[in-house]
């Protein structure tokens, strides 16, 4: 993604009361993906007003593009920010790390607190240090309940 379009979109959706989760650019810049989320999540007419406001602020700026896609980061939400790792502490996430832990470039656990840019990873082995510079992909782990309405 270009450093503009992610700058002009930081810019811009925490005043409308919205964080930018994540945005791609398709290889050809003619679709842009923007992953929207606030307190409590999103909901369609969040989208739609993310959406609209953003028809308007590219053709302002004059970017150029073919199809805009605003939508929530869904339950398996991406964790970029440090922030992330902070505001869903306690919370299960897949991490995919630069660096191997044991073995496994791969581990699960629950998140611990984040201290001087190091995530504290609760796992099956043990609580684990992880540098946040060490994670390339990082996603919650969605928690779903089933409930018997009878």
């Amino acid at each position: 993604m270009p450093v503009r379009m992610s700058e002009l979109l930081e810019r811009t959706l925490p005043p409308m009361g919205y964080e930018m989760v994540d945005c791609d650019l398709s290889a050809s810049g003619r679709l842009v993906r923007v992953f929207i989320d606030k307190p409590g999540g999103v909901n369609v007419e969040d989208c739609a007003q993310v959406s609209s406001h953003l028809t308007h602020l590219f053709a302002a700026e004059g970017i150029d593009y073919e199809r805009l896609e605003v939508s929530s980061p869904g339950l398996d939400r991406p964790l970029k920010k440090e922030a992330d790792f902070v505001r869903f502490d306690g919370m299960e996430a897949k991490l995919k790390l630069r660096e191997p832990i044991g073995n496994s470039r791969r581990v699960k656990g629950i998140l611990r607190g984040v201290d001087a840019g190091i995530l504290r990873l609760e796992t099956v082995e043990g609580t684990h240090a992880i540098p946040l510079a060490h994670i390339y992909k990082a996603r919650l782990v969605p928690k779903i309940e089933w409930r018997n309405t009878k």
